[in-house]
């Protein structure tokens, strides 16, 4: 059962510090795939923390949320390195030789709208993946989290403009590509 002041206190520094915790998240990945999984396992960890040390055992909020941030990042990319190393994503046959990437069932759904949405969606993100990092950040920020123009800026320690500058432009791009196919 859950401590009702461990949930509390959880809650408290949650919506004190969740933004600024995306912000530096945001900031320090190479991908913009694993900032919901960075994210959510630093607030799994202070959980944790809150759970075996008492609610009280937090001082600054702040620190103490980035500093779990800060090694999550780091364990999670010292951690992908290694695991390209030893896992392959490749399907292999009964020689053990590769035949290609592993098919999933759930990746043959049949219907053509979807199959027409899903090819469209997966156009647009291959197209947004061959942008900048601090491009896809940007759309990150405002069509996932749903963070203002201001609010990224502030974020991600850019103007405005340059803000709407790097959507508005893609989103010209990503328009074209679209309509040509």
């Amino acid at each position: 059962m859950t401590n009702p002041n461990i949930a509390s206190r959880f809650d408290e520094i949650y919506n004190s510090t969740s933004r600024q915790t995306l912000a530096l998240i945001t900031a320090k990945c190479r991908d913009t795939a694993d900032i919901a999984d960075i994210l959510q396992n630093t607030y799994l960890e202070l959980y944790q923390a809150l759970s075996r040390r008492g609610a009280d055992f937090v001082v600054n909020e702040k620190a103490f949320v980035f500093r779990i941030a800060r090694q999550k990042i780091f364990r999670y990319y010292s951690l992908a390195e290694r695991m390209k190393n030893f896992i392959s994503t490749n399907a292999a046959d009964e020689d053990g030789e590769e035949t290609g990437p592993l098919e999933f069932e759930a990746d043959a759904f049949d219907l053509e709208d979807y199959a027409v949405g899903k090819a469209l969606l997966e156009e647009a993100r291959t197209f947004i993946q061959s942008k900048p990092e601090g491009t896809k950040k940007v759309f990150y920020l405002f069509y996932d989290v749903g963070l203002s123009i201001p609010e990224i800026a502030a974020m991600l320690s850019m103007s405005e403009s340059n803000v709407k500058n790097k959507l508005y432009r893609t989103l010209t791009e990503l328009r074209s590509l679209l309509n040509e196919g």
